[in-house]
Formats: C-alpha cells, structure tokens, sequence
C-alpha cells in the first residue's frame, strides 16, 4: 500500500500505492501511515524531511475507500474511523518536516492529508475538494480546523459547506499549496527542497517547525515565549557550533544532529 523510499541522503518518500482506485484510503494503508509517522517520531532514525505523493499521475489521494466502506455497520466505521484519526494526528504531530507532491485529485481524505502536511506543491491537473457534506457526514480527519488554518475562516467554510472542487490556481492563490510545477518537475521539486531542508541543522528545523506550529495556536505574548524556549534548545548543541565554525571558515557546515 506505501511505498517508502530513501531518494536523497536524510530525505524519505512516502508514495500513497492504490493507483487503482485513485490511492484512497483503505484500513490498510490508512494503518500503515500510522505505523510510519509513530515510528519515525520515536526511532531517532535518519530522516530529516518527508515527501509524500501519490502512485500515478491522476490522483494524488481520493479520500476513504467508499467501496470498502460500502453497508459498513455504525460500529465499524466509528472503528475505522478511529484509524483515520490517528493517522491525521501522526502526520500533524510529526517533528520532522513534510512536504505534499499532490500530484493530481486531492479529495476529501486526501486534500485533508495535504492540509495536514507542513506545506505542498502540486502539478497543474491537481483538483481539491473537502466532499465530506455531500456524501452526509463532515471532515474528520482535520479538515475543518487545518483548512481553515491555511486559507482562513471564510474560505474553508465556503469549500467545506459547499463541498465545491477548486483548481490548483486557486489553491495557490489561496494558501493550501506553496507553489505549482509541471507534472514532470513536479517530484524532483519537492525532493529538491526536501534536500535543502535535510542540509540545515535537523535540531534547529524541527524546533523552529515546533515553534511556528504551536506559536500559531497561541496569543503572540505566548509565542514569543515559546519561540524562547525553543531557541534556548538550540544554543547547547554541537550543531549550533559546527554552523558558526563553518560560516567562519567559509565552508558548508557537517550538521549531525547533537
């Protein structure tokens, strides 16, 4: 169901594999996002920066499987669902940086998962839509409150009562992707920046990440307190070192994460 790969040197990318049917969420893969993002955050592996993307080049993410979901009692699919939940809470709650590649439909379930991610690029065919209201239920798996962080209020109410699809101009121009890139660059993009972000010091982006993230939710008294706090964990390490020494030698520093 994933495919997990190692691209570039502290760089993982992760490929949502049902291209079959338009890679939507199944228990299965669903599961196994879960187990890659929970295990990633404790193991200390190698990892700087994750790129996630979709098999194929007509769909990045289609939502749940509603074939799969098809006469699923109430219980069930409370049960699923709980899956979903902490899936989405895995992939917001990652300490390591991710980029989204959505490189074709990003519906419901999946233009969740690109609204979870800590930024995206898409290709030009790329189609957005939070469904959930047509289909009678809501977003559950972040949607109503990571949309509404990226494009604002009015914006995410105004797709998520609707359920109307958007293009990828307009989730450009509306702030839940960064940039657009043709098909073909697309991948090679997103890896190129996952690249750069691996090079910097992983302790200080992944406590810059933390501090921009729970700074958002906070008064911005509170924020710049924390922002502190953050900072403050920089300042022992080696790393914080190695990029003044380098900067004062005139090389690229040899960051290793101490």
């Amino acid at each position: 169901m994933l495919l997990i790969a190692t691209p570039e040197t502290h760089v993982t990318l992760v490929t949502l594999n049902r291209p079959e049917v338009a890679n939507a969420f199944n228990t299965e893969m669903a599961s196994e996002l879960v187990a890659f993002f929970e295990e990633i955050a404790i193991s200390g592996d190698d990892t700087r920066c994750i790129v996630v993307t979709g098999a194929g080049a007509r769909a990045f993410c289609a939502g749940g499987d509603l074939k799969e979901r098809n006469g699923m009692t109430d219980d069930a699919w409370v049960k699923q669902h709980l899956i979903y939940e902490r899936m989405i809470r895995a992939v917001v709650g990652c300490p390591i940086p991710t980029i989204g590649a959505i490189n074709g439909a990003a519906f419901a379930g999946g233009c969740e998962l690109c609204a979870a991610l800590d930024f995206a690029y898409c290709a030009p065919n790329a189609r957005f839509a939070m469904t959930e209201v047509t289909l009678g239920i809501i977003p559950g798996a972040g949607g109503t409150q990571n949309l509404s962080r990226a494009m604002g209020e009015r914006r995410a109410k105004e797709l998520i009562l609707s359920g109307k699809t958007f293009d990828a101009s307009e989730a450009h121009s509306w702030g839940l992707v960064n940039a657009i890139f043709p098909q073909e660059k697309l991948l090679s993009e997103a890896l190129s920046m996952a690249k750069t972000i691996a090079g910097n010091a992983p302790i200080a982006v992944r406590q810059a990440k933390q501090a921009i993230h729970r700074g958002m939710q906070m008064s911005l008294s509170d924020g710049l307190a924390f922002e502190i706090e953050a900072y403050n964990r920089t300042v022992p390490t080696e790393d914080r070192l190695e990029g003044v020494r380098a900067f004062n030698e005139k090389r690229k520093p040899d960051f290793r994460g101490r």
